[in-house]
């Protein structure tokens, strides 16, 4: 379903009258602490207070499923900036606190602690929350989301050698918690609904290559399968599959992806269509909120359509994008997504959106360690793959940006230097 927005121009800026006026951030993840720490970075002077319902300051998600989990990142290491940075800053931090309500026509948000907070402008960082399983039995407590940083600390103890962890879903986080807990010494099996893993990101080359390397490093992975209930008493014991089979299980990960969190955003009769609609300039319907981030359902020129996308780019440059905004600057966001995953001792590195391409172009061996897949459409460059080779990702970002034309013969022989590949925009 495709949302018009007609939105007045606020002509005001908030350099204006930067003394008196409050910005209020709804959500203190990536999107909201970028928002907040570019406002001051802008020149903003005015204050701004930061409303988290996490107990942390903000912080990095990407490691929560890698380095965080294996033990190898400590929780301060997460954050974008230590506590006494926000009040350096002067951002009034309100953390553990969840905004309840939106009142539009005073400018008020009301908290569930009882306070409200009046704005002048309002920012909807609020991110997504992880999807559930929701087979017969599976809300007990041996079933965890990798979302947080609780999610994770309550996870950490059942990660011991020995132990069997199901994984349910093949998207990035499942593979790459699947190979962390794999080099820990867990036997791994994981469940993946789909005729292969990555399937809604990638080809099925790409995907296949994933899925050797995993079964090579001893991970159980099955895909088309579906889960028709979770057996045990007070925990998982076993998951049941639609043809009979039973997997035992210690402990039972969902990895089935995040729905966004526009629940406040509704209430308050904001537009609402696959997250929060936005305007090329990351406003909402109501030309006093502005919403960034997982959340944001915003237009892209680039490829012509709406997307929400869920990256720490996006949150990052969505971010920056409404702080500039906030500060009268008219910036319009219109950006190439690029996205990346750790898995064992592969980086996945992904610029673009295939979807629509006519032609694949391998450099490198599907078959060995390190290679980059372009896509073409019409001679040109829309996105790329790029596992473990840097330069070739740093080469198709930049190529994509344009829609640069390439010759796919230069493109595919690695005995061409790639600042060699004809291209032209």
């Amino acid at each position: 379903m495709s949302v018009a927005l007609v939105i007045p121009y606020d002509n005001e800026t908030m350099t204006e009258t930067a003394a008196t006026q409050t910005i209020v951030i709804v959500g203190a993840g990536q999107a909201g602490g970028e928002t907040a720490s570019e406002l001051r970075k802008q020149g903003y002077a005015g204050r701004i207070v930061l409303v988290g319902e996490e107990p942390h300051v903000p912080y990095r998600r990407p490691p929560l499923s890698k380095a965080f989990l294996n033990g190898s990142a400590i929780e301060e290491s997460l954050y974008l900036m230590p506590a006494a940075g926000w009040q350096k800053q002067n951002v009034e931090f309100i953390r553990g606190v969840r905004a309840q309500a939106i009142e539009r026509d005073k400018q008020q948000l009301h908290l569930a602690d009882g306070r409200s907070l009046a704005y002048n402008k309002l920012v909807l960082a609020t991110g997504g929350r992880a999807r559930m399983l929701n087979a017969p039995e599976a809300d007990k407590p041996n079933v965890f989301a990798v979302r947080s940083i609780a999610d994770v600390q309550a996870l950490r103890p059942q990660c011991q050698r020995g132990k069997r962890a199901v994984i349910v879903g093949g998207g990035f986080i499942g593979l790459e918690v699947a190979a962390v807990l794999g080099k820990l010494g867990l036997h791994v099996t994981v469940l993946e609904g789909l005729s292969r893993v990555l399937a809604r990101v990638t080809v099925p080359e790409v995907s296949a290559f994933f899925e050797r390397v995993h079964r090579e490093a001893g991970v159980d992975l099955r895909t088309n399968v579906q889960i028709t209930a979770f057996e045990g008493g007070d925990s998982v014991e076993q998951v049941v599959l639609a043809d009979g089979t039973r997997i035992p299980a210690d402990f039972v990960i969902a990895s089935i992806g995040q729905l966004p969190n526009v629940q406040l955003a509704q209430d308050a009769g904001l537009a609402v269509d696959n997250g929060i609609v936005v305007d090329e300039y990351a406003r909402t319907s109501d030309p006093h909120i502005y919403a960034a981030g997982d959340c944001a359902n915003h237009p892209n020129a680039f490829f012509d359509c709406r997307l929400r996308l869920e990256s720490v780019q996006n949150a990052m440059e969505h971010g920056r994008t409404v702080a500039a905004n906030l500060l009268g600057k008219n910036v319009v966001y219109n950006v190439v997504p690029w996205f990346w995953s750790d898995q064992y001792d592969l980086k996945l590195q992904m610029v673009g959106l295939s979807k629509g391409f006519d032609k694949m172009v391998v450099r490198g061996d599907l078959n060995g360690r390190a290679f980059a897949a372009f896509y073409l459409r019409g001679g040109r460059m829309i996105a790329a793959d790029t596992v473990s080779r840097p330069q070739d990702f740093m080469f198709a970002k930049r190529l994509v940006a344009v829609r640069a034309a390439v010759d796919a013969a230069q493109l595919a022989d690695e005995a061409v230097p790639l600042k060699a590949v004809s291209a032209s925009s």
